[in-house]
Parts: C-alpha cells; sequence; structure tokens
C-alpha cells in the first residue's frame, strides 16, 4: 500500500490479499481453522505468528485481517482487531485496559448499551467511575485523579449530538498518563480522525456506516499494535468476540462506497436541518453544522463536515413524534442507523 493513496483508493484497495487464484473482489475464507504440514509447524506457528499465518478464527482469518488492515489504513492507526460487533468493541477495549481498583472518567451523554457497561459493569468487576459533562474541560480536569487509568466519551454523542473537543480531552488525559477511548461512530471515520486529535483508541461499530446496509453486525477497534496485539487480543480471543469472515466480507465491501455515502447524507442531513429549523411544530433542531448548535465551531475546527445524523425535539411530547413518525414516506422507522443508505 501506498502511503500517498488518498482516502477513496485506501477503501477499496489497502490491506488487500490474493490467493494463488488472483481474485479481484476479496475472497471470502469461510474457515475457522487451518492445517498445518507437520507438528513442528505448528508448534512455529503459535510461538512466532507471520503477516500471512492463521490459527484460528477466533485470533484471526484472511478475510478479517483484510478488513482490519483497510479501516486501520484510512484511520491512520498502527493496527486494528475486528469484532462481532459494536458493543464486543466497546467491551473488549475497555475491559481489557483496567483491572479492580483503577478509576475512569467518562462523559455521560453516551449511547445506552455503552451506558450500561460504564455505569454497571465496571463497577460490579471493581473499577470507579466517574462521569462529567463531555463539552467541559474544567469537568475532565477536575474528575482526573491519580489512579484514573482511562477516559471514555462519544465523539459525537448518541443521539443527542454533542460534540467533544478530542484534542482538549487527550491533553487533560495524557497529563495523568491516562488512555483516551474515544466511539467515533457518529463522527465516522470520513468526518473526523481521532487518533490524528490525540486519541489512544478508537472504536467502531461497523454495523452502522461502515456496512451501511442494515445487512450485518460488526465492530473494531484500532490504536497502536501495542495497544492491540498486547492488551486488547489477549482479551478478545479468549472471551470470543471475534467477526465472522462472511461479515468481514460486507464490511469490506461496505468500505467501498463509504467516503461517497457519507459525503450525501452529511449534504443531506445539512440540507434537512436547514429546512427544518424554526419550523412551528418543532421544540429544537439539533445539528452540529447548524450555527444555533452549541459546540457548532468545534465541529467545524474538528469534523470535515457535521455528520449523518440530525436530531428533532418535536412538540406535543410523545404523541407528536409519533404522528411525524407514521407520517414518514421515504424514510424509515427503524432502530438503527443504516436504513438502506
Amino acid at each position: 500500500m501506498s502511503d500517498s493513496w488518498k482516502p477513496k483508493t485506501k477503501l477499496v484497495h489497502a490491506g488487500s490479499r490474493r490467493s494463488q487464484y488472483g481474485e479481484v473482489s476479496e475472497a471470502i475464507f469461510l474457515t475457522q481453522g487451518f492445517v498445518y504440514d507437520t507438528a513442528e509447524t505448528a508448534e512455529a506457528r503459535f510461538d512466532n505468528l507471520g503477516k500471512d499465518e492463521f490459527i484460528y478464527a477466533r485470533y484471526g482469518n484472511p478475510t478479517v485481517r483484510m478488513f482490519e488492515e483497510r479501516i486501520a489504513a484510512l484511520e491512520g492507526a498502527e493496527d486494528a482487531f475486528a469484532t462481532a460487533s459494536g458493543m464486543a468493541a466497546v467491551n473488549g477495549a475497555l475491559f481489557s485496559a483496567l483491572k479492580a481498583g483503577d478509576h475512569v472518567v467518562s462523559a455521560k451523554a453516551l449511547f445506552g448499551s455503552c451506558l450500561y457497561i460504564v455505569e454497571n459493569l465496571l463497577p460490579r468487576f471493581g473499577v470507579e467511575v466517574t462521569f462529567v459533562e463531555g463539552t467541559d474541560l474544567m469537568d475532565w480536569r477536575a474528575a482526573i485523579r491519580p489512579d484514573t487509568k482511562l477516559c471514555f466519551l462519544e465523539a459525537l454523542s448518541n443521539p443527542t449530538l454533542e460534540v467533544i473537543d478530542i484534542a482538549g480531552v487527550a491533553e487533560i488525559a495524557h497529563e495523568n498518563d491516562a488512555l483516551l477511548v474515544v466511539d467515533n461512530v457518529f463522527a465516522t471515520p470520513i468526518f473526523q480522525r481521532s487518533l490524528a486529535l490525540g486519541a489512544d483508541v478508537v472504536i467502531y461499530s461497523a454495523t452502522k456506516h461502515i456496512d451501511g446496509h442494515g445487512r450485518c453486525l460488526g465492530g473494531v477497534v484500532l490504536g497502536t499494535q501495542d495497544f492491540i496485539r498486547k492488551t486488547l487480543e489477549p482479551y478478545l480471543k479468549h472471551t470470543g468476540g471475534a467477526l465472522s469472515p462472511f461479515n468481514a466480507w460486507v464490511m469490506l465491501k461496505g468500505l467501498e462506497t463509504l467516503d461517497l455515502r457519507c459525503h450525501a447524507q452529511a449534504d443531506s442531513c445539512l440540507e434537512i436541518a436547514t429546512a427544518l429549523e424554526g419550523h412551528a411544530k418543532l421544540e429544537r433542531t439539533i445539528y452540529p453544522g447548524l450555527t444555533s448548535h452549541a459546540q457548532h465551531a468545534l465541529a467545524a475546527k474538528q469534523m470535515d463536515k457535521a455528520g449523518t445524523v440530525l436530531s428533532l425535539v418535536l412538540k406535543g411530547g410523545q404523541a407528536g413524534a409519533f404522528r411525524f413518525l407514521n407520517a414518514l414516506g421515504i424514510i424509515l422507522i427503524s432502530n438503527n442507523l443504516p436504513n438502506r443508505w
């Protein structure tokens, strides 16, 4: 792979592996196990795994590895580990880096399942958590302690669309030798490069934009090779949160159109948000691309575009919201982002 490749090229070609047949499209290696010529070869592979050598699909697979290398190239990460879902990625990134007695500082505004892990599961295993207003850097600084091991946030919160200053939180975390783990799913790898802003670990639910068509579950954790291989991989390969080869192949196909889809969606989102802002039946239109958004300037600074999602606060409570949803035509009612994008 050439370092000079632009993101669109990396999304199609990075990490490609071809078998002896020279296939154009990536092959799906639907195998969970691998065969060795001799017992000595098997032993050697466990002791010193080569670049194109695999042991077991829970540890790695050729199709899964293509996906990991391609998304790592796009993100500018040293390495990546793909998981069975976005929440498997969140669970793996947090639990592999923490132990009983550690302290975590987390933004309050989190997706429900992320909040469950941080608020319920981590404390159950002896990790203390302090929640802060994610948009307030003074709150982050006040919450950090000598035993803080990790800071966690969503770059663009789901569904309130708060924008957090990644570089600012990274500076505070690193002053205290804490890791900054960022769930970047709403910001997308197209519009925000959180590693370049100072994050140590970036998480994606590949189920969302990366697949983009509502077909498969998947996730991925990106970071330094040291974190991915020495901290994360031992946890995930022994607890079983691996991505299936078929789902990895679907994600590879999704990556090919990711740039096109995200740009089109963000452009449409801004147009819709602009048209709806101030509507008589709305309490509020929330979109970082609008100047009325509290973190509009920050979004413009750290994101190429303001994202693919807008939130609406309708007058009339639940009944008003349901009337609105039931009146939709092309837009589908779903509990997931990629509605036939």
